[in-house]
Protein backbone atom coordinates (compact mmCIF):
# COMPACT_ATOMS: atom_id res chain seq x y z
CA UNK A 1 0.00 0.00 0.00
CA UNK A 2 2.97 2.16 1.15
CA UNK A 3 4.36 1.42 -2.20
CA UNK A 4 1.48 1.98 -4.05
CA UNK A 5 1.41 5.13 -2.67
CA UNK A 6 4.58 6.79 -3.24
CA UNK A 7 4.59 5.49 -6.85
CA UNK A 8 1.54 7.68 -7.17
CA UNK A 9 3.06 10.61 -6.07
CA UNK A 10 6.20 10.70 -7.77
CA UNK A 11 3.89 9.37 -10.65
CA UNK A 12 2.09 13.59 -10.16
CA UNK A 13 4.77 15.00 -8.10
CA UNK A 14 7.89 14.34 -10.14
CA UNK A 15 5.88 15.65 -13.67
CA UNK A 16 4.46 18.92 -12.12
CA UNK A 17 8.03 19.54 -10.92
CA UNK A 18 9.90 19.51 -13.98
CA UNK A 19 6.60 21.58 -15.71
CA UNK A 20 6.64 24.41 -12.54
CA UNK A 21 10.80 24.87 -12.23
CA UNK A 22 11.04 24.16 -15.81
CA UNK A 23 8.18 26.72 -17.68
CA UNK A 24 7.43 29.33 -14.84
CA UNK A 25 8.70 32.22 -16.12
CA UNK A 26 9.03 33.71 -12.91
CA UNK A 27 11.89 31.86 -13.00
CA UNK A 28 13.91 34.12 -15.50
CA UNK A 29 16.07 32.85 -18.55
CA UNK A 30 18.21 30.06 -17.69
CA UNK A 31 21.91 30.07 -17.87
CA UNK A 32 23.67 28.66 -20.80
CA UNK A 33 27.03 26.95 -21.28
CA UNK A 34 27.52 29.91 -24.00
CA UNK A 35 26.72 32.78 -21.49
CA UNK A 36 28.71 31.07 -18.69
CA UNK A 37 31.80 31.67 -21.17
CA UNK A 38 30.83 35.49 -21.58
CA UNK A 39 30.52 36.00 -18.28
CA UNK A 40 33.97 34.55 -17.28
CA UNK A 41 35.65 37.36 -18.92
CA UNK A 42 34.66 39.34 -15.65
CA UNK A 43 37.53 40.13 -13.24
CA UNK A 44 34.94 39.05 -10.36
CA UNK A 45 33.65 36.34 -12.17
CA UNK A 46 35.92 33.08 -9.99
CA UNK A 47 35.39 29.11 -9.78
CA UNK A 48 32.66 29.32 -12.18
CA UNK A 49 30.10 32.17 -10.17
CA UNK A 50 30.47 36.03 -8.85
CA UNK A 51 32.42 36.44 -5.90
CA UNK A 52 32.25 39.22 -3.22
CA UNK A 53 35.17 42.09 -2.79
CA UNK A 54 35.30 40.82 0.77
CA UNK A 55 34.87 37.01 2.27
CA UNK A 56 31.53 36.66 2.76
CA UNK A 57 29.01 33.85 4.14
CA UNK A 58 25.71 33.82 3.83
CA UNK A 59 24.83 30.27 4.99
CA UNK A 60 22.53 29.36 7.30
CA UNK A 61 23.79 26.17 9.58
CA UNK A 62 21.75 23.17 10.40
CA UNK A 63 22.40 23.45 14.28
CA UNK A 64 20.78 27.13 13.71
CA UNK A 65 17.56 26.28 12.65
CA UNK A 66 15.62 25.53 15.72
CA UNK A 67 16.61 29.24 17.08
CA UNK A 68 15.58 30.63 14.01
CA UNK A 69 12.19 28.77 14.19
CA UNK A 70 11.68 30.14 17.97
CA UNK A 71 12.71 33.74 16.67
CA UNK A 72 10.05 33.66 13.46
CA UNK A 73 7.53 32.52 15.94
CA UNK A 74 7.82 34.83 18.78
CA UNK A 75 8.27 38.11 15.68
CA UNK A 76 5.24 36.65 13.85
CA UNK A 77 3.09 39.72 15.69
CA UNK A 78 5.29 42.75 14.87
CA UNK A 79 6.95 41.70 11.64
CA UNK A 80 3.64 43.67 9.19
CA UNK A 81 1.85 46.40 9.89
CA UNK A 82 -1.76 45.66 11.34
CA UNK A 83 -3.30 47.80 8.48
CA UNK A 84 -2.13 48.05 4.63
CA UNK A 85 0.05 50.84 4.18
CA UNK A 86 -0.90 53.70 2.28
CA UNK A 87 0.93 54.63 -0.77
CA UNK A 88 -0.19 58.30 -1.89
CA UNK A 89 -1.26 58.65 -5.55
CA UNK A 90 0.78 59.77 -8.17
CA UNK A 91 0.57 63.53 -9.33
CA UNK A 92 2.00 64.21 -12.51
CA UNK A 93 1.62 68.03 -12.23
CA UNK A 94 4.14 67.75 -9.39
CA UNK A 95 7.13 65.53 -11.51
CA UNK A 96 7.04 67.94 -14.59
CA UNK A 97 10.58 68.40 -16.09
CA UNK A 98 11.64 71.60 -14.75
CA UNK A 99 14.95 70.84 -13.90
CA UNK A 100 14.84 69.92 -10.72
CA UNK A 101 16.24 66.75 -9.14
CA UNK A 102 13.11 65.18 -7.56
CA UNK A 103 12.48 61.49 -6.92
CA UNK A 104 9.35 59.16 -5.43
CA UNK A 105 10.22 55.87 -3.25
CA UNK A 106 7.40 53.20 -3.61
CA UNK A 107 8.20 51.51 -0.65
CA UNK A 108 11.50 48.60 -0.35
CA UNK A 109 13.63 49.56 -3.24
CA UNK A 110 11.53 50.90 -5.59
CA UNK A 111 12.11 54.50 -6.54
CA UNK A 112 11.15 56.81 -9.46
CA UNK A 113 14.26 59.43 -9.90
CA UNK A 114 14.20 62.13 -12.13
CA UNK A 115 17.58 64.08 -12.88
CA UNK A 116 18.75 66.00 -15.86
CA UNK A 117 14.45 66.03 -16.65
CA UNK A 118 15.31 62.18 -17.42
CA UNK A 119 13.04 59.60 -15.67
CA UNK A 120 14.62 56.62 -14.16
CA UNK A 121 12.88 53.70 -12.67
CA UNK A 122 14.82 51.75 -9.85
CA UNK A 123 14.25 47.79 -9.18
CA UNK A 124 10.66 48.69 -10.10
CA UNK A 125 8.90 45.29 -7.95
CA UNK A 126 5.69 46.63 -7.42
CA UNK A 127 4.03 42.81 -7.22
CA UNK A 128 2.03 42.11 -4.46
CA UNK A 129 4.42 39.34 -3.34
CA UNK A 130 8.17 39.13 -2.98
CA UNK A 131 8.04 35.16 -2.94
CA UNK A 132 6.29 34.44 -5.95
CA UNK A 133 7.78 30.85 -6.07
CA UNK A 134 7.64 29.57 -2.73
CA UNK A 135 5.37 27.94 -0.64
CA UNK A 136 5.32 30.81 1.89
CA UNK A 137 4.23 33.84 0.34
CA UNK A 138 5.81 37.44 1.54
CA UNK A 139 2.62 39.75 0.71
CA UNK A 140 3.08 43.30 0.14
CA UNK A 141 2.65 46.00 3.26
CA UNK A 142 0.52 47.78 0.66
CA UNK A 143 -2.44 46.46 -2.13
CA UNK A 144 -2.79 47.55 -5.56
CA UNK A 145 0.62 48.23 -6.29
CA UNK A 146 0.92 47.22 -9.51
CA UNK A 147 -1.85 49.78 -10.52
CA UNK A 148 0.78 52.36 -9.97
CA UNK A 149 2.66 51.17 -12.75
CA UNK A 150 -0.04 52.81 -15.38
CA UNK A 151 0.23 56.26 -13.79
CA UNK A 152 3.51 56.54 -14.27
CA UNK A 153 5.42 59.24 -16.75
CA UNK A 154 6.92 57.75 -19.99
CA UNK A 155 10.40 56.30 -18.57
CA UNK A 156 14.11 56.61 -20.37
CA UNK A 157 15.66 54.17 -18.30
CA UNK A 158 15.16 50.94 -16.01
CA UNK A 159 17.83 50.67 -13.58
CA UNK A 160 18.14 47.31 -11.65
CA UNK A 161 20.46 46.09 -8.97
CA UNK A 162 20.40 42.32 -9.32
CA UNK A 163 18.31 39.26 -9.93
CA UNK A 164 16.48 38.68 -6.41
CA UNK A 165 12.37 38.28 -6.24
CA UNK A 166 12.14 41.31 -4.40
CA UNK A 167 13.67 44.01 -6.85
CA UNK A 168 13.25 42.09 -10.19
CA UNK A 169 9.39 41.09 -10.68
CA UNK A 170 8.19 39.19 -14.03
CA UNK A 171 4.41 40.77 -13.27
CA UNK A 172 5.74 44.79 -13.43
CA UNK A 173 8.47 43.97 -16.25
CA UNK A 174 5.37 42.57 -17.98
CA UNK A 175 3.84 46.24 -17.52
CA UNK A 176 6.69 48.38 -17.65
CA UNK A 177 8.16 47.51 -21.10
CA UNK A 178 5.58 49.73 -23.27
CA UNK A 179 6.72 52.46 -21.25
CA UNK A 180 10.46 52.28 -20.99
CA UNK A 181 13.16 52.69 -23.67
CA UNK A 182 16.32 50.93 -22.28
CA UNK A 183 17.41 48.81 -19.94
CA UNK A 184 20.42 48.69 -17.65
CA UNK A 185 21.41 45.64 -15.89
CA UNK A 186 24.31 43.94 -13.86
CA UNK A 187 26.16 40.85 -15.95
CA UNK A 188 23.98 37.99 -16.28
CA UNK A 189 20.24 39.93 -16.09
CA UNK A 190 19.49 40.46 -19.84
CA UNK A 191 18.55 36.76 -20.06
CA UNK A 192 15.81 37.25 -17.17
CA UNK A 193 14.61 40.63 -19.39
CA UNK A 194 15.14 38.46 -22.66
CA UNK A 195 13.19 35.46 -21.31
CA UNK A 196 9.96 38.08 -20.85
CA UNK A 197 9.74 39.36 -24.31
CA UNK A 198 12.23 42.66 -23.84
CA UNK A 199 14.27 43.37 -26.89
CA UNK A 200 18.03 42.22 -26.65
CA UNK A 201 18.99 45.37 -28.18
CA UNK A 202 17.60 47.79 -25.41
CA UNK A 203 19.05 46.19 -22.39
CA UNK A 204 22.83 46.95 -21.82
CA UNK A 205 24.95 45.15 -19.00
CA UNK A 206 27.51 46.38 -16.65
CA UNK A 207 30.53 45.09 -14.14
CA UNK A 208 31.26 46.70 -11.51
CA UNK A 209 33.32 49.92 -11.91
CA UNK A 210 31.60 50.02 -15.46
CA UNK A 211 30.39 53.53 -16.76
CA UNK A 212 28.68 55.16 -19.32
CA UNK A 213 27.57 58.55 -20.89
CA UNK A 214 23.27 57.93 -21.48
CA UNK A 215 21.07 61.02 -21.99
CA UNK A 216 23.63 62.95 -20.53
CA UNK A 217 24.28 61.42 -17.55
CA UNK A 218 26.97 59.49 -16.07
CA UNK A 219 25.99 56.28 -14.86
CA UNK A 220 28.63 54.09 -12.91
CA UNK A 221 27.66 50.24 -11.67
CA UNK A 222 29.04 49.98 -7.93
CA UNK A 223 30.17 47.11 -5.81
CA UNK A 224 28.02 45.78 -3.29
CA UNK A 225 28.03 42.96 -0.67
CA UNK A 226 25.70 40.44 -1.54
CA UNK A 227 24.45 37.65 -3.68
CA UNK A 228 22.10 36.43 -6.53
CA UNK A 229 20.30 33.87 -7.69
CA UNK A 230 16.40 33.09 -8.49
CA UNK A 231 16.57 29.33 -8.73
CA UNK A 232 18.49 25.99 -7.50
CA UNK A 233 21.15 26.42 -9.90
CA UNK A 234 21.66 29.99 -10.78
CA UNK A 235 23.16 31.31 -7.53
CA UNK A 236 25.58 34.18 -7.97
CA UNK A 237 25.69 33.34 -11.80
CA UNK A 238 24.33 37.12 -12.12
CA UNK A 239 26.17 40.38 -10.59
CA UNK A 240 25.07 42.43 -7.85
CA UNK A 241 25.51 46.29 -6.72
CA UNK A 242 24.60 49.64 -6.67
CA UNK A 243 24.59 52.61 -9.02
CA UNK A 244 25.92 56.40 -9.17
CA UNK A 245 23.70 58.76 -11.61
CA UNK A 246 25.30 62.17 -11.92
CA UNK A 247 25.73 65.35 -14.18
CA UNK A 248 27.66 67.88 -13.43
CA UNK A 249 25.01 69.77 -11.16
CA UNK A 250 23.88 66.78 -9.01
CA UNK A 251 24.50 63.40 -7.84
CA UNK A 252 22.72 59.93 -6.33
CA UNK A 253 24.01 57.28 -4.54
CA UNK A 254 21.97 53.84 -4.57
CA UNK A 255 23.77 51.45 -2.55
CA UNK A 256 21.81 48.33 -3.07
CA UNK A 257 21.40 45.04 -1.17
CA UNK A 258 24.21 44.06 0.68
CA UNK A 259 26.52 44.08 3.71
CA UNK A 260 28.60 46.84 5.18
CA UNK A 261 32.55 47.03 3.73
CA UNK A 262 35.17 49.01 2.74
CA UNK A 263 33.27 49.51 -0.77
CA UNK A 264 31.57 52.35 0.70
CA UNK A 265 34.33 54.48 1.31
CA UNK A 266 36.09 53.57 -1.71
CA UNK A 267 33.04 54.58 -3.90
CA UNK A 268 32.85 57.89 -2.30
CA UNK A 269 36.99 58.41 -3.13
CA UNK A 270 36.01 57.88 -7.04
CA UNK A 271 32.52 59.20 -7.22
CA UNK A 272 31.45 61.48 -4.10
CA UNK A 273 30.09 63.72 -2.97
CA UNK A 274 26.70 62.80 -3.34
CA UNK A 275 23.39 65.16 -3.16
CA UNK A 276 21.67 62.12 -2.28
CA UNK A 277 22.70 58.57 -1.20
CA UNK A 278 19.67 55.96 -0.77
CA UNK A 279 20.85 53.53 2.13
CA UNK A 280 19.87 49.80 2.03
CA UNK A 281 18.05 49.25 5.41
CA UNK A 282 16.11 45.96 6.79
CA UNK A 283 15.86 42.44 6.70
CA UNK A 284 18.66 42.35 8.72
CA UNK A 285 19.44 39.58 11.16
CA UNK A 286 22.59 38.05 12.47
CA UNK A 287 22.70 35.44 10.70
CA UNK A 288 22.73 37.00 7.47
CA UNK A 289 24.81 40.30 9.30
CA UNK A 290 27.35 39.73 5.70
CA UNK A 291 24.44 40.36 3.14
CA UNK A 292 22.10 43.00 4.89
CA UNK A 293 23.97 45.88 7.08
CA UNK A 294 22.07 47.25 10.19
CA UNK A 295 20.36 50.60 10.39
CA UNK A 296 23.63 52.13 12.12
CA UNK A 297 25.76 50.45 9.66
CA UNK A 298 24.05 51.87 6.32
CA UNK A 299 24.16 55.46 8.22
CA UNK A 300 28.18 54.70 8.70
CA UNK A 301 27.78 53.86 5.13
CA UNK A 302 26.41 56.78 3.95
CA UNK A 303 28.75 58.81 5.70
CA UNK A 304 31.82 56.96 3.94
CA UNK A 305 30.55 56.91 0.74
CA UNK A 306 30.10 61.01 1.44
CA UNK A 307 26.37 61.28 1.51
CA UNK A 308 25.11 64.51 1.74
CA UNK A 309 21.57 63.81 2.52
CA UNK A 310 20.64 59.99 3.43
CA UNK A 311 17.60 58.01 2.71
CA UNK A 312 16.61 54.69 4.02
CA UNK A 313 15.73 52.51 1.35
CA UNK A 314 14.59 47.98 1.55
CA UNK A 315 11.87 48.66 4.32
CA UNK A 316 8.29 49.59 4.37
CA UNK A 317 7.17 46.97 1.52
CA UNK A 318 7.88 43.37 2.82
CA UNK A 319 8.85 41.08 5.92
CA UNK A 320 11.96 39.23 4.69
CA UNK A 321 13.69 39.43 8.58
CA UNK A 322 12.12 38.80 11.70
CA UNK A 323 12.53 42.44 12.95
CA UNK A 324 9.50 44.67 13.73
CA UNK A 325 8.72 46.01 10.59
CA UNK A 326 9.54 49.87 11.73
CA UNK A 327 12.65 48.90 13.03
CA UNK A 328 14.66 49.70 10.63
CA UNK A 329 13.34 53.37 10.16
CA UNK A 330 13.74 53.98 13.58
CA UNK A 331 16.83 52.62 14.37
CA UNK A 332 18.13 55.00 11.33
CA UNK A 333 16.84 58.05 12.18
CA UNK A 334 18.54 57.66 15.92
CA UNK A 335 21.28 56.98 14.57
CA UNK A 336 21.55 59.39 12.07
CA UNK A 337 20.44 62.08 14.24
CA UNK A 338 23.46 61.06 16.79
CA UNK A 339 25.71 61.58 13.07
CA UNK A 340 24.78 64.87 12.26
CA UNK A 341 23.77 63.40 9.11
CA UNK A 342 20.86 65.16 7.36
CA UNK A 343 18.09 62.35 6.03
CA UNK A 344 14.72 61.89 4.47
CA UNK A 345 12.17 60.16 5.48
CA UNK A 346 9.52 60.64 2.61
CA UNK A 347 5.94 58.56 2.91
CA UNK A 348 5.32 56.04 0.37
CA UNK A 349 4.51 57.63 -2.88
CA UNK A 350 5.49 60.88 -1.79
CA UNK A 351 7.05 63.41 -4.85
CA UNK A 352 10.37 64.94 -3.12
CA UNK A 353 12.79 67.79 -4.87
CA UNK A 354 15.85 68.69 -4.53
CA UNK A 355 14.92 71.97 -2.85
CA UNK A 356 13.07 70.30 0.03
CA UNK A 357 14.21 69.04 3.66
CA UNK A 358 11.60 66.08 3.98
CA UNK A 359 11.65 64.61 7.89
CA UNK A 360 8.03 63.36 8.35
CA UNK A 361 7.52 60.58 11.27
CA UNK A 362 4.09 59.28 8.93
CA UNK A 363 4.95 55.52 10.53
CA UNK A 364 4.94 56.61 14.46
CA UNK A 365 1.03 56.81 13.80
CA UNK A 366 0.80 53.18 12.64
CA UNK A 367 1.01 50.00 14.40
Amino acid sequence: MISSVLILILGFGLPFGYFYFKKNPQFGGKITSSEKRRLRASKNWKGGKFLNLQKTTMELKISGIPGLIKESSRAKKTQNPKSNLKILPFIKKDFQKDGVPKFVWYGHSVLLLQIHNRNLLIDPMFGPDASPVGPIRTKRFSRSSLEIIDMLPDLDAILLTHDHYDHLDFQSIRKLKQKVGRFLVPLGVSRHLENWGIDKNSIQEFDWWDNAGIFDLELTFTPSRHFSGRGLADRAKSLWGGWVIKNQEFAVYWSGDGGYGDHFKEIGEKLGPFDWGFMECGQYNHRWHQIHMYPEEAVQAALDSRVQKAIPVHWGGFSLALHHWKDPIERFVKAASQNKIEFYTPQIGAIVNGNETTYEPWWEALD
